[in-house]
């Protein structure tokens, strides 16, 4: 699609002079680092995910703040914290996502720190439900710049998709978006690129094509079907699909399940992107729901500090001599592709 190409220029777009030398710099420590089975880090993150709040109004059943079963604070991301932490890395930083746990529009200030982040040439994209996507939100969040927006579309019937989106509304989620894609063509805003993305689990893969066609007559510009994390797998889910290829697990001859990955002593997230929880921690990557591995935190320290740190260090020297030694690593089906 025309749009997609849009989407990749408007990334490329945002690469500066220095952006690129960092990059290059994190790339060739990564490579480095995998082929001495020692840590090297050079430059700072290329991309980081800055978590608005934990707060959610759903309930989904493999999600922790659906299933309200954090062990950390539930709160909301300090307005003063984030622009600290932009300010320090806008000049390398290319692509920021507000998104870890939780419904970012439930944060007052959520399109205001988009804004800020955009303006500073970042790329910046996010993730959402879409039950707050009224008139004027939707108007604003055209107006704050923002490159991407995914949002969750689980089935195409209210019966399909409250299955797994236990207390959504359907009719809420396409309302928003017809509303968003309304303002797009107002504002005649190239961005944000539009995703409808379909989790795919037992109870909707039939809809898989449904969606495709949904997604076309309302105008999103693409559909991102995603394969769904089951935490506790072994023993099967009802959430695991039959079709293979969107299952991340495989049953073997004794009727478990095993994830399909291997599990390679190496993770090109650890060198080239991290999360920052709301109240400022800073974990390895998406997959530590919990924040069990703080490496630090940007309210008590600088980022390059934190980045370069021995905590950190240390994390990647685990990673690079027994990943399997990592307890989140073992569902993950992500970080060992570059770019990935």
């Amino acid at each position: 699609m025309i749009s997609n190409l849009q989407d990749s220029l408007n990334l490329l777009s945002k690469m500066t002079p220095a952006r690129a030398w960092n990059a290059s710099k994190v790339l060739t420590s990564y490579y480095v680092s995998k082929m001495r089975k020692k840590p090297a880090q050079k430059g700072l993150p290329i991309s980081i995910a800055f978590e608005p709040t934990t707060s959610c109004n759903l309930r989904c059943p493999e999600c922790p703040s659906g299933l309200r079963s954090f062990t950390r604070p539930t709160g909301m991301l300090q307005e003063e914290v984030f622009k600290q932490t932009i300010d320090e890395l806008q000049k390398t930083l290319l692509y920021l996502t507000f998104y870890f746990q939780g419904e970012p529009y439930l944060h007052p200030q959520f399109l205001d720190m988009v804004k800020y982040a955009s303006d500073r040439g970042i790329y910046t994209a996010t993730s959402t439900n879409a039950h707050y996507l009224n008139d004027k939100n939707a108007r604003k969040t055209i107006e704050s710049g923002l490159d991407r927006l995914i949002i969750s579309v689980d089935g195409t019937t209210q019966e399909t998709y409250q299955s797994y989106r236990i207390g959504g509304k359907l009719d809420k989620v396409l309302e928003g978006t017809r509303n968003l894609i309304e303002w797009k063509k107002k504002l005649k805003s190239k961005t944000p690129h539009v995703v409808f993305q379909f989790l795919v689990v037992k109870p909707n893969e039939h809809q898989i094509e449904e969606v495709k066609q949904l997604a076309k007559e309302i105008g999103v510009d693409k559909v991102g079907l995603k394969t769904a994390q089951i935490y506790d797998y072994a023993n099967g889910s009802p959430l695991i699909p039959t079709i293979d290829k969107y299952s991340r697990y495989r049953q073997q001859s004794d009727g478990t399940y095993k994830i399909k990955n291997g599990l390679g002593n190496h993770c090109w997230k650890m060198w080239h992107s991290c999360v920052i929880t709301w109240d400022g921690l800073v974990v390895p990557c998406c997959f530590d729901k919990d924040a069990h591995h703080r490496l630090g935190s940007v309210q008590q320290q600088s980022f390059k500090e934190l980045w370069q740190g021995e905590k950190y260090q240390r994390f990647r020297r685990l990673l690079l001599k027994s990943r399997s030694e990592i307890e989140m690593c073992k569902n993950c089906t992500e970080g060992t592709k570059v770019w990935g």
